[in-house]
């Protein structure tokens, strides 16, 4: 029988810090877990560390790549359409009433990739319409949220494809360990520091109040307005009910919300975008008026430009991040095929809904509020990387001025 390769003692360690430091899960408070079945052993391990710290009630529901696999195969046209809406109201009815949500990721990425592009593209549409009411009330930040990942063999493979499955599991567990901080005796304190240091950084960003950031490098030369009363965020950060969570784990980004009608001129992407199947490669974009009017790739431009057509919104931007090039996932030279990790490995920007919460007194706003202040709306969000250490960011002011924020991906 063969060992395994996922070391149990850092999986443990992944779960409590799940609870303790991406949820900060409060007394009595219900759990909601979604995740595939392959990541059973990791929602046993959160499982109980949920109870142990307290929790009400902790919901799972599992995804199944198979079953999945079996509407492509058998369903009926007619089924591309339909999303569960009653899960995802009764999803928002849980929201409402306090439970924190905790997404577990590591399906394998290309599961979708032999299915037919317009089925898969239908399916997600109607997906996105149906998750809205309970996105909006994450992307709102009402509650505490987290999103941690388990080594599916599938996307281990991927990754490691020289590799056995076994060895290739245990190497990609090994990467999100690192990551996630888990790989040292004390992550919790590891976190704490962590926090400590990005707070620095958006504190900076919010003391100077840039109207815009002006990128360029190799096929870049972009201005990114950024919203009226906007803010940096990053790592810790208060939800709506009051609890300080960490909701993606792991982070190495500060971020926040462009104008929607402010972003100009042309960007490069500087890693491959894994989505649904489909790795899109090479993107050139070209913006005016903060709409993305044209979009090339070498590969999967089709794709794209499809989600880009899913409403008005998605061809605009709702969030723009800085990460420097040294950041851990970028010094570990994998492509993860998972925008979890691969975003925090570059700058990023995102096509889609913004962020309510990255705005000066944002818990009090309503989304007319938000979208005056140039904040987008879609049902899409969708990150993508364009940091490199060729990339240079400079920090404009409302008279004109600027500054420089990094100088060859790192911060000035």
């Amino acid at each position: 029988m063969s060992s395994n390769p996922i070391d149990p003692v850092k999986l443990d360690k992944l779960a409590q810090v799940a609870i303790k430091v991406g949820l900060q899960l409060a007394e009595g408070q219900d759990l909601l877990m979604t995740a595939p079945m392959s990541a059973a052993p990791l929602v046993r391990r959160i499982t109980e560390h949920a109870y142990k710290a307290g929790a009400g009630l902790v919901t799972t529901i599992y995804s199944d790549e198979e079953a999945t696999l079996a509407r492509y195969k058998y369903a009926n046209d007619k089924s591309f359409d339909k999303g569960a809406a009653w899960l995802y109201a009764g999803m928002a009815e849980a929201f409402k009433a306090n439970t924190a949500r905790l997404a577990i990721s590591g399906d394998n990425p290309m599961m979708l990739a032999g299915q037919d592009p317009d089925k898969v593209s239908r399916a997600n549409r109607a997906n996105s319409a149906a998750y809205k009411p309970a996105l909006q009330l994450i992307t709102g930040f009402d509650i505490n949220w987290n999103i941690v990942s388990y080594p599916n063999a599938a996307w281990a493979k991927l990754i490691f494809p020289n590799d056995s499955e076994e060895i290739a599991v245990g190497k990609l567990a090994d990467a999100i360990f690192k990551a996630s901080r888990v790989d040292v005796d004390d992550p919790i304190a590891a976190w704490k520091e962590h926090n400590a240091n990005l707070k620095k950084r958006w504190s900076w960003l919010n003391g100077k109040n840039f109207a815009s950031l002006k990128y360029s490098g190799p096929g870049t030369d972009l201005t990114i307005g950024l919203a009226d009363g906007h803010r940096w965020k990053g790592g810790a950060s208060e939800a709506k009910n009051g609890i300080t969570c960490n909701p993606n784990i792991p982070t190495e980004e500060v971020f926040t919300t462009p104008h929607r009608l402010r972003v100009e001129g042309t960007v490069s992407s500087t890693k491959p975008l894994s989505h649904n199947g489909t790795l899109i490669e090479d993107m050139q974009a070209r913006f005016e008026g903060g709409r993305l009017v044209e979009l090339k790739a070498s590969k999967g431009q089709d794709i794209f430009n499809r989600v880009l057509d899913t409403d008005e919104g998605a061809r605009r931007l709702g969030e723009v991040a800085l990460v420097p090039h040294s950041s851990p996932i970028s010094a570990s030279g994998l492509l993860f095929y998972n925008t979890l990790y691969d975003e925090n490995a570059s700058s990023h920007i995102a096509m889609g809904q913004c962020y309510a919460d990255c705005f000066v007194g944002g818990k009090e706003l309503t989304q007319e509020q938000i979208f005056a202040k140039g904040g987008n709306t879609s049902n899409i969000h969708i990150d993508w990387m364009i940091g490199s250490d060729k990339i240079d960011i400079d920090g404009v002011h409302a008279d004109g001025s600027s500054e420089p924020v990094m100088r060859k991906g790192e911060w000035a």
